[in-house]
């Protein structure tokens, strides 16, 4: 317990602050999910899930909620899954076998064979 009246007023603040930061890094946790989620299922909105993680992440380090290199940390990483993604469906569409074209040459061929005979 406190022992003089600015210690319990800090004691207020202090879960006050406690409970506004708590709230912004339960958003700051969903928005990544939510961009690792689409980055892994390679949703067609995956730029603007990961413009929004990216945008709570900076804005969560500049309030002093998370620190700078967490928040740097955490980005690299989003970002690091999202180029392996790229990749990975790059080549998955380089190694798809390329089907050939069906040949026309404007006649069938005939070939026949003709059978051997005995020589007795």
């Amino acid at each position: 317990m406190p022992n003089t009246a600015s210690a319990a007023k800090m004691m207020r603040v202090a879960e006050r602050r406690r409970l506004r930061n708590r709230s912004i890094k339960t958003s700051v946790k969903t928005f990544i999910k939510k961009a690792e989620a689409g980055i892994a299922t390679g949703a067609s909105d995956v730029e603007a899930l990961l413009v929004t993680a990216v945008r709570s992440l900076d804005k969560a380090a500049t309030k002093g909620i998370l620190h700078r290199r967490n928040a740097a940390r955490r980005k690299s990483r989003l970002m690091k899954k999202l180029n392996a993604a790229a990749v990975a469906t790059v080549q998955k569409a380089e190694a798809a076998p390329k089907r050939r074209a069906a040949r026309s040459t404007g006649t069938a061929r005939t070939t026949t064979r003709t059978r051997a005979t005995k020589k007795s």
